[in-house]
C-alpha cells in the first residue's frame, strides 16, 4: 500500500496515464491527474475514486508552476511524480520545420522538465520519493521516421540519469519505463496516419507496429502500469537511473 501518497501524473486522464493512475489510486495513493481537457480528466477521475483531475499544460510553464502548487497545497507535497504526458508523431527530419520539432520537444522533454523540477522542492522536504518517467523504445534506440521523437524521449532518459546521480544515497529514485507499441488512442491516430503515407490498408498499417515489438501483439496499458507501481513500492528502492524496457524482449 502507498499510505496516502501524493502521486501526479501528467497526461493522467487516458491511455498509459489513466492506467498508471489507477493502479496508484487502488494501493491507496491520492491521486492528481492532469491534461488539457478538463471533461476527459472529470470523466477519469468519477469512475476512479482517488483521482483528482487538474487541467495543466505541460508546455505552459505557468501553468505547471500554478497547478502543482495547487496540487501540493491540497494534497500535501507529491512523492509520486509521474511524467507521462507526450506525443508520438512522426516526420522525416528533411520535412521538419522548427514548428514540429518545437511541439514535440516542448511537451515531451520541457513538460518532463517543468513537471519534475516543480515537484522536486515539496519531495526534498518531504524526504522521500519516486520519479518514472515515461520513455519508450525510440529513446533507446532510433525509430525510423521519427527522429524529432526518438531524439525526445532519449533527453527524456538523459534527465532521468543525471536526476539519479544528482539525488544518489537519498531515498529517492529516478527511474523510466520504456514501452515498445501499447494499445492506446495513439496507436489509432498513427494507424491512419502511416496508411495515408505508406500508402497500405489500415490493417497492414496497425501490423507494422505491431511487428515492432518483439512478442507480435500490442502492449496493454495496464502492463505498463504495473511495472510503474512496482518502481514506487518499497521493494524498488535499490532500482535507480534504470531503463526497463516493456517491449516483449530485447530491444
Amino acid at each position: 500500500m502507498l499510505n496516502a501518497a501524493h502521486a501526479l501524473v501528467t497526461g493522467g486522464g487516458t491511455g498509459i496515464g489513466l492506467a498508471i493512475a489507477q493502479r496508484l489510486a487502488a494501493q491507496g495513493a491520492k491521486v492528481t491527474i492532469t491534461g488539457r481537457r478538463a471533461d476527459v480528466l472529470d470523466a477519469a477521475a468519477a469512475d476512479t475514486p482517488g483521482l483528482h483531475p487538474l487541467v495543466m499544460d505541460v508546455t505552459d510553464e505557468a501553468q505547471v508552476q500554478n497547478g502543482i502548487a495547487q496540487a501540493v497545497a491540497a494534497r500535501g507535497a507529491v512523492q509520486i511524480c509521474i511524467p507521462n504526458a507526450g506525443i508520438a508523431e512522426g516526420r522525416a527530419v528533411h520535412k521538419t520545420d522548427m514548428a514540429f520539432w518545437r511541439r514535440i520537444m516542448d511537451t515531451n522533454l520541457d513538460g518532463a522538465f517543468l513537471t519534475i523540477r516543480e515537484c522536486l522542492p515539496a519531495m526534498r522536504q518531504a524526504d522521500w520519493g519516486r520519479v518514472v518517467a515515461i520513455s519508450s523504445i525510440a529513446g533507446l534506440r532510433g525509430l525510423q521516421g521519427a527522429a524529432a521523437y526518438s531524439a525526445s524521449k532519449h533527453g527524456l532518459i538523459g534527465l532521468i540519469r543525471g536526476l539519479s546521480e544528482d539525488y544518489m544515497g537519498r531515498p529517492m529514485t529516478f527511474n523510466a519505463v520504456c514501452p515498445g507499441y501499447v494499445d492506446t488512442e495513439i496507436v489509432s491516430r498513427n494507424t491512419a496516419a502511416i496508411r495515408e503515407r505508406a500508402g497500405v490498408s489500415e490493417e497492414d498499417a496497425r501490423q507494422m507496429m505491431i511487428n515492432q515489438n518483439r512478442h507480435q501483439r500490442l502492449i496493454a496499458p495496464d502492463e505498463v502500469a504495473q511495472a510503474v507501481l512496482w518502481l514506487c513500492g518499497p521493494g524498488s528502492s535499490s532500482v535507480n537511473g534504470q531503463c526497463i524496457e516493456i517491449a516483449g524482449g530485447q530491444v
